[in-house]
């Protein structure tokens, strides 16, 4: 048995199903207090000074900051992250999808008090989810402008591109971000990518 399975066998009792499901209902509900005027976004992002300090709620409510403020993307944001999401705790179950996200935001978190005063985004948190959606669904369509399809695996290439110069040109607050949902997709499918490697040497 993995050391995985051990994890799950112990702790899976604790899991959250439908987790993506209340992540976007949580942004939902903020993005609704922020266009009232209830909430200033200022005070859910996590800028680790401001942790230190003591608003130590900025660990967890910077993950329910919505990923714009215009209604038609965030939408389509919302739709892609919970469809995608759904997908991989279908395939992995609940136990190891919670995992994938509190690895991401652990990562983000942590690697984040190397810029204390920079606030960070869950952005690449949901960019780490569409990656591993599409490194176990390559052929999946989405219909790009609702109108040209378009394999997921495809946009995966221009994603990691995007990354790529994110890390070249972005500051290292932008740098360490790349880095943390870099890291939670190879801690998952590292192994994987290796024994890929491995085979298409050994097939030529």
């Amino acid at each position: 048995m993995s050391f995985l399975s051990k994890l799950e066998r112990s702790l899976g009792r604790f899991a959250v199903v439908n987790l993506s499901l209340y992540l976007v209902l949580g942004q939902v509900a903020v993005y609704l207090a922020i266009l009232m005027g209830r909430l200033d976004p200022g005070t859910i992002l996590f800028v680790p000074r401001l942790a230190l300090m003591g608003q130590w709620w900025r660990i967890f409510t910077f993950l329910l900051m919505p990923p714009a403020m215009s209604i038609i993307f965030v939408g389509f944001a919302w739709w892609i992250f919970y469809m995608m999401g759904n997908a991989l705790e279908d395939s992995w179950g609940a136990f190891r999808y919670n995992l994938f996200i509190l690895l991401g935001a652990a990562l983000t978190v942590a690697l984040s008090f190397l810029r204390p005063d920079a606030p960070i985004t869950n952005a690449f948190i949901a960019g780490s989810v569409f990656l591993a959606f599409a490194h176990l669904n390559p052929d999946f369509e989405l219909l790009l402008l609702f109108v040209l399809p378009v394999k997921v695996k495809w946009l995966a290439l221009v994603a990691w591109a995007v990354y790529g110069l994110e890390f070249l040109v972005a500051g290292w607050s932008g740098r360490l971000q790349v880095m943390a949902a870099v890291g939670n997709f190879l801690l998952f499918f590292g192994r994987d990518l290796v024994r890929s490697a491995v085979s298409f040497r050994r097939a030529r």
